[in-house]
């Protein structure tokens, strides 16, 4: 990994300034690897999961990954312009002049998970690619398959000192977040995140963490309960949940509770009538992640939840190994419930009642700071309370997780789930060095400023003129 790497920097410095034109063509030689190998991506995840609707892998995977190289190769140009900045009177009047230029930083480091594996990869990699960078992957070690495709293909449409996929365990993964990379994005668990900040402290590369936690969904003022459940369960029982940004709990005035509650299970049961047989349906990517979902709902059944399966066909998943899992509904969740300190990312949906909006918020607040927040509700006054008294990454409003899909707004964190964001122009501006460039005027400015010593009355204008 470090002769990657230091090829990868030599490289990069012998090309600098990198033309907008080699940028362009590495977005398009990105797109190309995808699109060119969208069925056997789709095979490989599905192989990794024990099964992946391929429909689904599709939209979130192949589609997900070429739609943001393609709004790159669109918005470059623009991105990249010198921005022009003001300077202090009156060294403008004088000659003065002063820029912004965005250089590439060098070898960004690039941590992928494996709920997405090829979107988490590719996103990022427009950001990286537009602002002329090269770049080395870690892919996880939960989805070998796609991670082994990655590094077959690869060599097909770029040289290893342009783009370099590395697999392996932890202990790889360690390694690599090690590595003195120019950036660091990281996307995957807090707790894990809290190690990759640790290990690239040492070598003082700036890191972009992508993380996770617990999502809420806010059930407000004048919600369409139908459309309101319908949209949450489409959220939740995406890749089966396995979504950094899926709804982790939702909060429901306590007189619509059941309404909620029923509408959830109909939308469910109408996209999903069957679980097992259904190519829809995603499974939980492995036994691990599959036993500790089975042990949270236990914990939260002996601390006096209720547990709503919805199984609308009435299927004995206990006598299958396929790992899929029908959405679990629990209702009367406590604090002490282990699927109310941890983010769940599976099918189980958490439901929990408030009364006043201020109740719901305050919910919120004492958690730590979401990646993504939903709010349903027609009242503006609630809405924008909600949006003002709460921190998040992200907000969608009247749906779920669709904010992270608009290549124009920045995609991150705050606290816990994350910090700093990537995605369209703010990616661009991540992976970019933003430098400060001042050119003085010719006249004498020290002199005129009474900068330059013997210090007299010019200096004691400049001073007052400053300090007011």
């Amino acid at each position: 990994m470090k002769d990657v790497l230091a090829a990868q920097r030599e490289n990069f410095m012998t090309a600098l300034p990198e033309p907008l034109s080699v940028r362009k063509d590495r977005l398009k030689r990105a797109a190309a690897m995808i699109r060119d190998h969208a069925d056997r991506f789709c095979d490989a995840l599905s192989e990794d999961f024990g099964h992946r609707s391929r429909e689904q892998s599709m939209m979130t995977d192949i589609a997900g990954s070429i739609g943001p190289i393609d709004h790159a190769l669109k918005n470059l140009d623009r991105w990249s312009r010198t921005e022009k900045r003001s300077v202090q009177f009156p060294l403008g009047l004088l000659g003065a002049k002063a820029w912004v230029e965005y250089q590439p930083k060098g070898v960004i480091g690039v941590i992928a998970p494996w709920n997405f594996p090829v979107n988490l990869v590719m996103s990022p990699l427009a950001g990286v690619f537009a602002a002329g960078n090269r770049a080395m992957v870690k892919t996880s070690e939960y989805t070998p398959v796609t991670a082994a495709l990655f590094e077959e293909i690869v060599g097909r449409y770029f040289d290893p000192v342009e783009l370099a996929f590395v697999s392996g365990g932890p202990e790889v993964g360690q390694a690599f977040a090690a590595l003195p990379f120019d950036h660091l994005l990281f996307t995957g668990a807090t707790g894990i995140g809290r190690h990759i900040l640790h290990a690239a402290a040492d070598n003082l590369t700036p890191v972009t963490l992508e993380l996770g936690g617990k999502s809420p969904v806010i059930v407000g003022k004048g919600a369409d309960v139908k459309q309101t459940s319908e949209r949450i369960a489409i959220g939740k029982m995406l890749n089966a949940g396995q979504i950094c940004l899926a709804p982790d709990y939702v909060l429901v005035p306590s007189e619509q509770e059941e309404a909620v509650v029923d509408g959830l299970k109909a939308a469910a049961s109408a996209m999903y009538p069957k679980l097992l047989a259904n190519p829809d349906y995603t499974s939980v990517v492995n036994d691990r992640h599959f036993q500790r979902l089975h042990d949270w709902i236990e914990d939260a059944r002996a601390k006096g939840a209720r547990v709503e399966v919805v199984n609308p066909a009435n299927e004995d998943f206990s006598s299958t190994n396929s790992r899929k899992m029908p959405l679990h509904i629990v209702r009367d969740v406590t604090d002490d419930m282990t699927l109310m300190q941890e983010e769940i990312f599976g099918p189980v949906l958490p439901v929990r009642c408030y009364d006043g909006i201020d109740g719901a918020i305050a919910e919120v607040n004492r958690r730590d700071r979401p990646l993504g927040l939903y709010y349903f509700g027609s009242d503006e006054g609630e809405r924008r309370r909600v949006l003002d008294r709460t921190i998040s990454g992200g907000v969608t409003l009247d749906d779920v997780v669709f904010h992270v899909s608009m290549e124009d707004l920045p995609f991150g964190g705050v606290g816990p789930s994350g910090m700093g964001a990537y995605h369209g122009y703010d990616g661009f501006r991540t992976f970019s060095h933003a430098k400060a460039v001042y050119k003085q005027a010719r006249i004498d400015v020290a002199k005129l400023a009474g900068l330059k010593p013997p210090y007299g009355a010019a200096t004691r204008k400049a001073v007052a003129r400053q300090i007011g």
